[in-house]
């Protein structure tokens, strides 16, 4: 295990009478892959958001630890933070590079650095050659590919993906995939968020089960399997959420989530540490 990057300590999350998340601690350490698996509803969303700052916790903290071992608010060092939500948000007047370039200004990033980064990755995504073609019309693919790729240009330690290959063909999701592996290899963490088993046991070397707004399981897809007595990630998740979903959608109404976030990098570009908005689910 590597050192701490990431805690969640005692997090429940509430909008007036719906209790998203209750009692959630975590710790994320630099160099983990780890999957979020859960129903619609189940809380993965939410607890994305409280990960990079753009909700606060009804109770609790989530605190980020730098190299030198302080601890920081975590909606103070959103620089450190890569954000890819499942709506890309991206600015279809602008070419691909635009909007990595755009979103690169705002962390506070040189326009070579990122355009040096953005190449690197773009090759490994096989995208290198669309960079500067506008993105209407692009694919779903092509869509996520690029978002990938802004929220890596400027080098955080920490990525959060919200569901990064639905909708993808077999060989985009596939790319997707390696890229996240070898983001793991330079020691980034990656938080996934997904609602498929058999990539979380193929990408994540630790799932965390979420259900109706409490972490079920936290370890590794054998340690799942063995302490359910089960055969499969697919039969440990069933034993471990038997209850009934509950129907409340954490879905993000298209663009929320990118638009926030950009909405924060800018104010946090100015040296201002804006308020955070409390807004429910359903906005």
């Amino acid at each position: 295990m590597g050192a701490p990057l990431l805690s969640v300590r005692g997090v429940s999350k509430s909008f007036g009478e719906v209790h998203a998340l209750q009692e959630v601690s975590l710790e994320f350490s630099r160099g983990d892959v780890v999957g979020l698996v859960g129903s619609n509803g189940a809380g993965k969303t939410t607890l994305l958001r409280l990960l990079c700052g753009l909700y606060r916790p009804t109770v609790g903290e989530v605190v980020h630890h730098a190299t030198d071992g302080s601890e920081h608010a975590v909606d103070s060092v959103r620089q450190n933070l890569g954000v890819v939500p499942e709506s890309t948000g991206l600015y279809h007047r602008l070419t691909a590079w635009e909007n990595i370039r755009y979103h690169s200004r705002l962390s506070g990033v040189s326009d070579s650095h990122a355009w040096n980064r953005t190449v690197r990755l773009a090759r490994a995504l096989d995208i290198e050659d669309a960079l500067h073609r506008s993105t209407r019309g692009f694919s779903k693919g092509m869509r996520q590919k690029t978002a990938l790729l802004r929220a890596l240009a400027h080098d955080p330690d920490l990525l959060l993906l919200d569901e990064p290959t639905a909708g993808l063909d077999v060989t985009s999701a596939r790319k997707v995939r390696g890229l996240v592996r070898m983001l793991q290899q330079e020691g980034r963490t990656v938080i996934y968020s997904t609602h498929h088993l058999a990539e979380a046991e193929q990408v994540c070397d630790r799932i965390i089960v979420i259900h109706n707004g409490t972490v079920r399981a936290d370890g590794s897809p054998s340690s799942l399997m063995l302490d359910t007595g089960t055969d499969s990630l697919e039969e440990a998740y069933v034993a471990l959420t038997l209850d009934a979903s509950r129907e409340v959608s954490d879905a993000e109404t298209y663009g929320w989530f990118q638009r926030r976030w950009i909405t924060l990098l800018s104010r946090f570009s100015t040296g201002e540490r804006p308020e955070i908005e409390e807004v429910s689910e359903d906005e």
